[in-house]
């Protein structure tokens, strides 16, 4: 059965439906990470932070966020928090144009993200998610934030798809209900279908990685296994990965 959902937040409630089943496989190739992230488990990751950005954030909707992340799986909760929310997600945004700010640890990206004037977080990006041995100065550490948010998040006011939910690169902006069609437009493009696994290993810099790396899975019920540094693997580890982690379908 597809999902007759009309926004990005409803794409994730119908797959809960399946709660054990894995959503995210996620390797990075530089440090040998792999995490594993069910459809609960995610759906808890995005609920705790979508209580940490309504809540302690103080975000509203319709405030724009500049994700200054690479393709990650704490980058696809973010990114689907802020469906949740209401808040517009900017991949690659500029900071200094931007109500709120997420950087990843690079220095260049934390330099980049204080120009930003509203509240700042920053991701240490360290397997299973931890924090920083110290917290840069002027951010919020997510590692130290997120826990203690509730699991279980209900917006203070219902997100319509008629409200913009994602600004590109470039600076076009999609409401919820188109990012729900270009996704399954994007589920339809790579053949993806109901069980599918695709493998990505684009960066979310763009429509493609965006949707590779979560969207169009999604969209299809099916699930990513999400590579970053893929560039690091060689031609035979690509090929038992695909076949250990049983994929279907590939986006390099």
């Amino acid at each position: 059965m597809t999902s007759t959902a009309r926004t990005p937040a409803g794409l994730l409630d119908y797959v809960l439906g399946e709660p054990a089943r894995p959503l995210i496989t996620f390797y990075d190739d530089a440090t040998g990470e792999r995490v594993e992230l069910s459809v609960a488990t995610f759906a808890n990751w995005v609920a705790k932070t979508a209580n940490l950005i309504q809540g302690d954030l103080d975000a509203q909707p319709g405030d724009r966020l500049a994700l200054l992340l690479p393709a990650h799986w704490q980058t696809a909760v973010w990114l689907q928090a802020c469906f949740a929310t209401g808040v517009i997600a900017v991949p690659g945004g500029d900071p200094a144009s931007a109500d709120l700010v997420v950087s990843g640890p690079d220095p260049q990206t934390l330099d980049a993200a204080r120009a930003c004037r509203g509240e700042r977080v920053a991701l240490a990006l360290r397997p299973l998610g931890g924090r920083f041995p110290q917290p840069p100065q002027g951010f919020a550490d997510y590692a130290v934030e997120v826990p203690t948010q509730g699991d279980r998040f209900a917006p203070y006011a219902p997100v319509t798809p008629e409200a913009y939910a994602l600004e590109l690169p470039g600076g076009e902006k999609l409401t919820g209900a188109e990012v729900v069609e270009r996704a399954r437009a994007s589920a339809a493009a790579l053949g993806l279908e109901s069980g599918s696994r695709l493998l990505s290993g684009l960066p979310f810099d763009g429509w493609d990685g965006l949707a590779a790396g979560l969207l169009a899975p999604l969209a299809a019920n099916g699930s990513v296994v999400l590579c970053r540094h893929l560039d690091r693997l060689p031609p035979e580890g690509l090929t038992k990965r695909q076949e250990s982690e049983r994929v279907t379908h590939t986006a390099e």
